[in-house]
């Protein structure tokens, strides 16, 4: 299978897809980007705690 084949099938098979309408999509979308954005946020403050742990404990065992 050729390079000129190739991207023939994949115009072919891109054209046959239903695409979601805007009024869908945006909607998508947006959900997406906001349980992202909480899902970075958890993890950075689990992060943040689990540095403040290390922290303690290192303090505790070096005195």
């Amino acid at each position: 299978m050729g390079v000129k084949k190739f991207t023939q099938d994949v115009i072919k098979e891109g054209k046959r897809v239903r695409w979601p309408k805007r009024d869908v999509l945006v909607p998508a979308i947006i959900v997406v980007v906001i349980i992202a954005a909480i899902t970075g946020l958890l993890l950075m403050g689990e992060d943040a705690l689990g540095k403040s742990l290390i922290d303690v404990l290192k303090n505790t065992f070096n005195k």
